[in-house]
C-alpha cells in the first residue's frame, strides 16, 4: 500500500489531487511474462491487419462505399485503441514501470475509454447497413449513402468523445487521501474514481449512464435489428435466397459475438460472484485486446471481395517481382 502522504500535492485541507497512481494489474501471476510476450503478437498482429485493411478500402476506388467506409472507421479505432493500450501496458508491467503520472493516467483513461466506446458504436452502425440492406433492398442505395453514413459516424465520434471526456473530466473533483493504489492494468474509471475519499455519487451516475451508452443501449440497437432481419429472412420463400442473404450478416455476428460476449459475461460474472482478482483483469485485458486483433482477419476472411483484392495484391506482388528477378538474370548472362 503506497501512503498517499508521499504521492500527492495537497492544495487544501480536504482536497488532495496525487502526483502519481500505482497501477497493480497482473501482481503475483506466475509466468505472466509469457502473456506479456502474446499481447505483444496480439498488438503486432492487430497492427499490420488493420493497417493492411485500412490501406486495402483507402487505395481500391471501388470499395469506396459506405459499407466499407464503416469498416474503415473500425480497423481505425480498433487500431488506435490497441496502440492507445497494449504499449502503455507492456511498458507499465514488463517493465515494472507502475507509478503513473496523474494527468497521464486521465489521458490513458479517455483514449482507452473513447475507442472502446466508439467500437462499440461502430458495430451499431454496421448493423443498420445490413437491416437497410436486407429489409429494404430496392431502397438501399438511395437510404445508406455516404453523406449519410459519414453524418451517423461523425456524430459517433463527436458524442462519445464528448461523454467520455466530461466522465474523465469529473476525476478532477474527487480527492485522494487514502489508498492511490488502482486495481487494474489500465487507469480503469471505475477503480480510479473508487480510491477517492469524498462523494463520488455524481461519479457513479454517469459511469453508470456511459455503460448504458456504450454497452446496453448498442445490443439492444443491435439485437432489434436482428429481429426484423430475421422476420424479413423467413418471409422470403426460396431457401437459397435466405441463405444468401444471411451469409451477408455472418461476419457482422461474428464481430459482436466477438466484442460483447466477453465484455458483459465479466461484468455479470464480477456482480454475480466473486472473481479471482487476477483472472479478472486477465479477462478484461483479453477482451480489450483481441477483438481488434481479430476484426481484420474476419474481414479478410469473410468478405469476398477484400480477399479478392488481396489475392490480386499478391498475384501482382508476385509477378513484378519474378519479372525484376528475370530481368536480374538477363543482365548477369549478358
Amino acid at each position: 500500500m503506497i501512503p498517499a502522504e508521499k504521492a500527492a500535492t495537497i492544495s487544501n485541507a480536504t482536497f488532495v489531487r496525487p502526483a502519481k497512481f500505482y497501477l497493480s494489474g497482473f501482481s503475483n501471476i506466475p509466468h505472466v511474462k509469457y502473456f506479456y510476450v502474446f499481447l505483444c503478437f496480439v498488438y503486432i498482429m492487430t497492427v499490420l491487419g488493420n493497417s493492411l485493411l485500412l490501406s486495402v478500402i483507402y487505395l481500391v476506388k471501388t470499395l469506396h462505399t459506405p459499407k466499407y467506409m464503416i469498416m474503415f472507421n473500425l480497423a481505425l479505432t480498433d487500431l488506435c485503441g490497441s496502440t492507445a493500450l497494449i504499449p502503455k501496458l507492456l511498458d507499465t508491467f514488463l517493465f515494472d514501470r507502475r507509478y503513473i503520472v496523474y494527468e497521464a493516467c486521465l489521458s490513458y483513461m479517455f483514449f482507452v475509454l473513447f475507442f472502446g466506446s466508439m467500437q462499440s458504436w461502430t458495430l451499431v452502425t454496421m448493423a443498420y447497413d445490413r437491416f437497410i440492406a436486407i429489409c429494404f433492398p430496392l431502397r438501399y442505395h438511395s437510404i445508406v449513402t455516404k453523406p449519410a453514413i459519414a453524418a451517423m459516424l461523425l456524430f459517433a465520434w463527436v458524442c462519445l468523445s464528448s461523454l467520455i471526456g466530461f466522465t474523465v473530466a469529473l476525476i478532477n473533483r474527487l480527492s485522494f487521501c487514502r489508498s492511490l493504489v488502482v486495481k487494474s492494468f489500465f487507469c480503469d474509471h471505475g477503480p480510479v474514481y473508487h480510491l477517492a475519499c469524498n462523494d463520488t455519487s455524481l461519479n457513479s451516475i454517469l459511469s453508470l449512464i456511459a455503460i448504458t451508452i456504450i454497452i446496453f443501449i448498442p445490443l439492444v440497437l443491435i439485437a432489434l435489428t436482428y429481429v426484423c432481419i430475421s422476420i424479413a429472412l423467413i418471409r422470403i420463400a426460396s431457401g437459397e435466397e435466405r441463405l444468401k442473404a444471411f451469409k451477408t450478416c455472418t461476419s457482422h455476428l461474428i464481430l459482436v459475438a466477438i466484442f460483447y460476449l466477453p465484455l458483459v459475461g465479466t461484468n455479470l460474472a464480477s456482480l454475480t460472484s466473486s472473481i479471482h482478482p487476477n483472472a479478472r483483469i486477465i479477462n478484461s485485458s483479453l477482451t480489450h485486446t483481441i477483438p481488434a486483433f481479430l476484426n481484420p482477419i474476419i474481414y479478410s476472411l469473410k468478405t469476398e471481395e477484400v480477399l479478392n483484392i488481396i489475392k490480386r495484391f499478391c498475384k501482382r506482388y508476385r509477378m513484378r517481382n519474378l519479372t525484376s528477378s528475370k530481368k536480374v538474370s538477363s543482365l548477369l548472362l549478358l
